[in-house]
C-alpha cells in the first residue's frame, strides 16, 4: 500500500531516485530567443561586468565580447544544459562553439547510455555498457551524465561511487543532483541528516519538486530537523503546484486537517481530486468516498474501481455496496469508463 502521509511513529519513506526524462535531439529551437538568454546570463555572471569595472572603453568592450568568457567558466555554466540548450549556446559565437564541444560530445554518450540502459534504439540492454557511456559523458562535464551514472552505481549497490557523482553534479548547481545527494545522505548508514537537508533545501529553492516533497516530509516528521508544520505545508503546496502527485495528496490532507494550512474542505477536495486524476491510489479511494458521501454514486464507483485495480482492497468493498444501489445496467457502463480512464500528466 502506498504510504505518503507520515504517522507519529513512522520513519521517513523515501522512494527510488528519479530518472531524468530522455532529451529530444531533434526539436526545433528558437535561436534568437535562446541565444539572447545565454547572452543575458553571461552579462549577469561575467566577472568583468560594468557594475564592477571602471567606465572605460576597454572594460565595455570586454563586457560586450562574449567570446572572452574563459572556457572553464563556460563549461561550469553549461554543465547542466540539455542537448537542445547546448546547440543553441554553441551558436552564440565560435569561441563558445569550441568551448562547448566536450559537452556536446557528452550528450552523445548520454544518449547511448540511455539506449544501453533501457534496451532501446536497436541495442540490447546492458547496464555495464550504459555505465561506461554515462561515465564518459560525466568526464566531459555533463551533470546529466553524472546523475545517470550515479543512479546506475546505486542500482549496483556501489553507493559511495554514486554519491561521489551526485556530489559533483550538486556542486555544479544541478537541482536533480542536489536532490539525489540529499536523499542519498538519508539512505546511507549512518545517515547524515544535516547534509541531506542542506542539499534538499538548495534543490527546493531551485524549484525541484521532488526535493520540495522530500524536504516537506523531513519538516513534517521532525526526525532529522525540528518539526515545522507550516514550512512542511508550504513545501508540499509548492511541489503540488509543480505537478508532484504525492505532494498533491499530502497538501489535501494538510487542508483537511488544518496542519500548517488554514483548514479548507474546498481546497482539500480540489487537491485530492487532482491527485486522484493523476493516478494516486489512496487519493482515488478517498475521492471516491467523498463523491459517495455527496450522493454522486456513479462517479464514485469509477474512482473506487480504479483504486481497487491498483490494490486498494477496501475500495472494492465500498464499490460493491454502491453497485447494489444502482441499476443493473450501470455496472458495465461504469467498468467501461474505468477501462478507458487515463491518468493526467504529472511530475510523479
Amino acid at each position: 500500500m502506498e504510504k505518503t502521509w507520515p504517522g507519529r511513529s513512522d520513519r521517513c519513506h523515501f522512494n527510488s531516485l528519479p530518472l531524468l526524462n530522455p532529451h529530444n535531439f531533434t526539436d526545433q529551437i528558437d535561436l534568437s530567443r535562446k541565444t539572447n538568454s545565454f547572452k543575458n546570463f553571461y552579462i549577469r555572471h561575467n566577472r568583468f561586468s560594468l557594475r564592477s569595472s571602471p567606465p572605460s572603453s576597454e572594460s565595455s568592450e570586454i563586457h560586450r565580447d562574449f567570446s572572452a568568457l574563459p572556457y572553464d567558466v563556460l563549461a561550469k555554466i553549461a554543465a547542466t544544459f540539455s542537448h537542445q540548450n547546448l546547440r543553441a549556446a554553441s551558436l552564440v559565437c565560435k569561441a563558445w562553439r569550441d568551448g562547448l564541444r566536450p559537452l556536446r560530445e557528452a550528450m552523445l554518450f548520454l544518449l547511448w547510455g540511455k539506449r544501453f540502459k533501457h534496451g532501446r534504439g536497436g541495442v540490447r540492454a546492458n547496464l555495464h555498457k550504459a555505465l561506461d557511456s554515462f561515465l564518459k559523458g560525466a568526464a566531459r562535464g555533463s551533470t546529466l551524465a553524472m546523475i545517470e551514472a550515479g543512479l546506475v552505481y546505486w542500482e549496483m549497490g556501489k553507493k559511495e561511487e554514486g554519491i561521489e557523482l551526485y556530489q559533483r553534479a550538486a556542486a555544479l548547481g544541478d537541482p536533480a543532483g542536489q536532490c539525489n545527494l540529499g536523499i542519498s545522505c538519508l539512505k546511507v548508514e549512518p545517515p547524515n541528516p544535516k547534509e541531506a537537508v542542506k542539499w534538499l533545501y538548495k534543490a527546493s529553492v531551485s524549484g525541484h519538486v521532488r526535493a520540495q516533497y522530500q524536504l516537506a516530509l523531513c519538516l513534517h516528521q521532525g526526525h532529522w530537523v525540528e518539526q515545522n508544520l507550516s514550512e512542511a505545508a508550504r513545501w508540499y503546496l509548492s511541489a503540488a503546484e509543480g505537478g508532484y502527485v504525492r505532494a498533491m495528496y499530502n497538501t489535501s490532507l494538510c487542508y483537511l486537517l488544518g496542519e500548517g494550512l488554514v483548514r479548507s474542505y474546498r481546497q482539500a477536495r480540489k487537491w485530492m481530486k487532482r491527485a486522484a486524476d493523476r493516478g494516486h491510489t489512496k487519493a482515488q479511494f478517498e475521492h471516491g468516498l467523498g463523491l459517495f458521501a455527496k450522493g454522486e454514486k456513479m462517479k464514485a464507483v469509477v474512482y473506487l474501481e480504479l483504486a481497487t485495480r491498483a490494490g486498494e482492497i477496501a475500495a472494492g468493498h465500498v464499490k460493491n455496496v454502491i453497485l447494489q444501489q444502482l441499476p443493473a445496467t450501470s455496472g458495465d457502463q461504469l467498468m467501461l469508463l474505468a477501462d478507458n480512464w487515463r491518468a493526467l500528466p504529472s511530475s510523479h
